[in-house]
């Protein structure tokens, strides 16, 4: 079976250029996470594979549970969805519009994991730095890890940089061992 985030894809993007055409992203993104939260529910999710249901069964009966969060176009995107038995690739479908809202937006989001909370000026010295590396504004979510030693590792997109103290060591020990 084709990954997810393959089949996904292309819904992903006509959603996106459609919103951006309306110039609408942020509507379009709160529709989408709300119709992604939906259907990652557990009566939802039944619901959305009962074979007795037609598509435009399964359709109606999701919109009766979000259609007041949707325009009529995005009640549009999820008929079209339920009718070719994507609805379930929803929480997928808004993971990628949000990926491509944030390049459009020229906006990155960067997880932080760190063994301590990091103050202030930290926070701030790490998003300047970050920012210039990925030539984007940085939005920074910092978290604590106990199990951390020391340092850092942070995730943005595809590129994780680990500093932690244990990473730096393995870097050590395979340069020794090479």
């Amino acid at each position: 079976m084709a990954e997810l985030s393959t089949l996904a894809r292309p819904y992903a993007k006509a959603a996106f250029a459609y919103a951006q055409q309306a110039s609408d992203l942020s509507g379009w993104s709160a529709a989408l996470a709300t119709a992604a939260a939906v259907s990652q529910s557990e009566k939802v999710s039944e619901l959305l594979e009962n074979p007795q249901l037609t598509s435009e069964e399964r359709a109606e009966k999701f919109l009766s549970i979000c259609s007041d969060d949707l325009s009529e176009s995005g009640k549009n995107f999820i008929r079209l969805l339920a009718e070719n038995n994507r609805l379930p690739l929803l929480p997928e479908i808004s993971a990628l519009f949000e990926e491509l809202k944030a390049k459009a937006e020229s906006t990155i989001d960067v997880e932080v994991v760190s063994a301590r909370a990091l103050s202030d000026a930290q926070s701030a010295e790490l998003t300047k730095a970050l920012g210039k590396k990925f030539g984007r504004e940085v939005h920074l979510h910092s978290s604590v890890d106990e199990n951390l030693l020391g340092g850092a590792i942070v995730r943005a997109g595809d590129t994780v940089i680990d500093g932690t103290v244990r990473g730096r060591l393995a870097k050590l020990a395979e340069a020794m061992n090479s």
